[in-house]
């Protein structure tokens, strides 16, 4: 007959063995690359960027409503970029 640390045992080293078979978190080396920005959305940001500090106070936050302005406004001028 088994003796009960026999069994608790088993049951340990059952535990430990199945605990290695989860899945892993993936590892750095499988994440996607960047995708590359596309031509109209580096102008849109150039655009941005430009037109931006007209629209903020001097404390560095946006003026009221000022950056839906700011976004129209680049899309704008992003569109007249060649």
């Amino acid at each position: 007959m088994t003796d009960i640390h026999d069994v608790i045992r088993l049951l340990e080293a059952a535990a430990a063995s199945s605990g290695k078979t989860t899945k892993a978190a993936p590892s750095k080396k499988t994440t996607k690359p960047k995708r590359k920005a596309s031509a109209y959305s580096a102008k849109y940001a150039k655009a941005f960027k430009s037109i931006a500090p007209k629209h903020k106070k001097k404390s560095g936050g946006w003026k009221q409503g000022g950056y839906k302005r700011a976004v129209k406004q680049a899309h704008a001028k992003a569109k007249r970029m060649k």
